[in-house]
């Protein structure tokens, strides 16, 4: 299974469009979760050419004034998708992977930059994970660092990373670590800001689902953030090939080694 996280900082540049099509196409990706689009309805065409012609239901929450608007979609040849849900801050989708049958919560998040409504962000994720009881994945722009080491600078308020450490904490989940960059975001200025804003956190369960999942920044040319590309590491549907396993009981077995050397 694979699938992005991004904030595309506004979706009407032609060259965001190709980027995230070219992603469907090339890395084969089940599910397309942007934030801060910036739009509130898309034309079928559009939607169709996004997702390169494959079959993607999308989901649109449409942004508060100029700010914010989210879009997700998920590809139906790899999952059955049961509700539909939108907060403030999040969309949430429960799926079933047709390939085994297992049901999770995909949480796409976006946490605006305005301080006075980290709170209510907050409070928001606190609902959420303290209702669920499915194997949860959210991910997507959080805005908010989680100590002064994902910050370029020393200026440093610890009030919000305390919190969102704290609910991090007390709902066990954990964060997929990333590689590739160890910043998912920058500023334009002269003497720029580059801070991690942008993760992916899972609970222990759908970890242990999928234990070989890598998270990987992409480049970062077309936004000020960067996209976050999670791979589960399992073969593709179309793979036929097995994987071989080795019991070590087999050693212990009569005839075993001979049944080797005559193969």
């Amino acid at each position: 299974m694979k699938g992005i996280f991004w904030n595309c900082n506004g979706l009407g540049d032609p060259k965001k469009h190709r980027f995230v099509s070219d992603l469907v196409r090339e890395k084969e990706l089940g599910f397309v979760a942007l934030s801060e689009t910036g739009r509130r309805d898309y034309s079928p065409n559009f939607l169709k050419n996004l997702c390169g012609g494959k079959d993607f239901l999308w989901h649109c929450k449409p942004p508060r004034g100029r700010s914010g608007g989210m879009l997700v979609g998920i590809n139906l040849l790899e999952f059955d998708i049961g509700e539909i849900e939108e907060g403030d801050f999040f969309v949430k989708l429960k799926l079933r992977n047709k390939q085994d049958g297992f049901q999770w919560l995909l949480v796409s998040a976006y946490g605006v930059g305005q301080h006075h409504l980290k709170e209510a962000f907050l409070t928001e994720l606190v609902q959420l994970c303290s209702k669920e009881t499915l194997p949860i994945l959210i991910g997507g722009d959080f805005n908010i660092i989680r100590g002064p080491q994902e910050k370029n600078n020393a200026n440093y308020n610890d009030r919000w990373p305390f919190l969102f450490n704290a609910i991090i904490d007390a709902f066990n989940l954990r964060e997929l670590e990333l590689s590739g960059r160890q910043f998912t975001w920058a500023n334009n200025l002269e003497i720029p800001i580059f801070e991690k804003l942008d993760r992916i956190l899972s609970c222990t369960e759908w970890e242990l689902k999928f234990p070989r999942t890598t998270v990987q920044a992409l480049s970062r040319e077309i936004s000020d953030h960067t996209p976050l590309f999670i791979n589960t590491g399992e073969p593709a549907s179309n793979n036929n090939q097995y994987l071989f396993k080795f019991e070590l009981g087999w050693l212990l077995r009569e005839g075993f080694v001979d049944l080797v050397i005559d193969i």
